[in-house]
């Protein structure tokens, strides 16, 4: 399926060491345009690369944004030369309170709060962009669950693009307030993502000028994500964890971060060594996981009913392929509860200082479950990924943080207050 700009017949692009798009199911190869579908059998389209000659000095040597690795990812050579966010190499916490927490023996917290929208999705929104302007568009769209709205809208005020931005409108107020502030045109569809998703798609076909980043330029867009698990290996200097959890929406995250671990250990960049993935969604909205437990390799699509909106994707794309990543390295997908999504994002605040919005509770949260069910080895090496700021999602943990007590202004009632804990 095609769905692009007006791009003559024959066109070449720049898009780095990006060659073709490959078929994730039989393999096809076509030419690097925006599509996303098999022209043979319909399956998702990826990136194929040939990558040029990459050290570890190289890379070192670059901005610390995720152009670090632009020669890795299926952008223009100067893609540095238009405004954009210069998102990524976000920290690596050291979590020790939180491990003793867990139970854990060594602990690592990869938090993307730090991101320019604050979300991860800065990382793949800025790839799509660089694609979609090598493409041809001029008008940057997604449909999204909030994080994505928030990540486009600011992409495209910076570049100077127009952008359309359709989002579920029972999303939470600060994601569309964080959304519309940028100036772009923000559409509440009544529905679920998933009804947002497909009108996306329509939406795409009929407007050759607009790129919808996880519809008609989708291939390039989730290549972003492996610039996580590049971090991830070059800040534990230049090595793969034993174990990572990463939180399931589409599931492109948890797959591109597998991919990325793989492709630095075919350039040489780590040593090879065996490591496992596991995936965390909400009980309100767990399709993957309910598909793990049961053994089954399809996805069997629900309706999201969850706090955790972030991660509320009810047909996951990617999902058949989260499966395949956490069965090879011998992981797992699990889930947990709204209550246990809040006491997630309170433990992670309360040990490292850390707020995460509910996907992060829900990372944290199955991490604790997976180890107390025996899943999780306690002596490997661990890594979470937070992918989004608390303050997105202040609702799921108002009711919980307040003042401890309001006093009159004297030292006699602060003392009385302190004594009363």
């Amino acid at each position: 399926m095609t769905l692009t700009a007006d791009t003559p017949a024959g066109t070449t692009f720049d898009l780095g060491s990006a060659v073709a798009l490959s078929c994730r199911e039989c393999g096809h190869r076509t030419p690097l345009a925006a599509e996303f579908a098999c022209p043979q059998c319909f399956g998702p389209l990826e990136i194929a690369y040939d990558f040029p000659k990459v050290t570890r000095e190289s890379i070192e040597a670059g901005p610390k944004s995720i152009w670090r690795y632009k020669d890795l990812l299926p952008v223009p050579a100067n893609v540095q030369a238009f405004p954009n966010t210069e998102p990524g190499f976000t920290r690596l916490i050291q979590a020790d309170r939180l491990a003793a927490e867990l139970g854990l023996r060594k602990l690592w917290v990869k938090d993307d709060t730090g991101n320019p929208t604050h979300s991860f999705k800065d990382r793949v929104v800025a790839v799509a962009l660089a694609a979609a302007r090598e493409l041809g568009f001029s008008v940057l769209c997604c449909p999204s669950t909030g994080n994505l709205a928030n990540a486009v809208a600011a992409a495209a005020a910076r570049a100077g693009w127009d952008s359309v931005v359709l989002i579920p409108s029972s999303l939470e107020q600060a994601k569309i307030t964080t959304t519309a502030v940028y100036g772009g045109t923000l559409l509440a569809v009544d529905g679920n993502y998933d009804d947002v998703n497909r009108l996306a798609t329509e939406l795409a076909a009929e407007h050759e000028e607009w790129a919808f980043v996880n519809v008609n330029v989708r291939p390039y867009y989730a290549e972003g994500s492996k610039t996580l698990g590049y971090e991830v290996a070059e800040q534990l200097g230049w090595r793969l964890p034993d174990q990572i959890v990463v939180p399931v929406a589409s599931g492109s995250q948890l797959t591109k971060v597998d991919k990325g671990f793989g492709e630095f250990v075919r350039l040489g960049l780590v040593e090879e060594k065996p490591y496992t993935i596991f995936g965390a969604q909400a009980t309100g909205c767990s399709p993957v996981a309910s598909a793990f437990e049961q053994g089954h390799d399809v996805i069997q699509p629900v309706r999201p009913d969850t706090i955790a909106r972030s991660l509320a994707i009810g047909n996951p794309a990617d999902g058949p392929y989260v499966l395949d990543s956490v069965r090879r390295t011998g992981g797992a997908v699990g889930h947990v509860t709204d209550e246990e999504v809040v006491e997630g994002i309170r433990l992670l605040a309360r040990t490292e200082g850390v707020f995460a919005e509910t996907a992060g509770g829900v990372t944290v949260a199955t991490a604790k479950k997976l180890i107390e069910a025996g899943r999780i080895d306690p002596d490997a090496e661990t890594v979470l990924l937070i992918t989004g700021d608390g303050l997105k999602t202040l609702d799921a943990v108002s009711a919980h943080a307040r003042p401890t007590a309001t006093v009159p202004a004297t030292s006699k009632a602060v003392r009385e207050a302190l004594e009363g804990r």
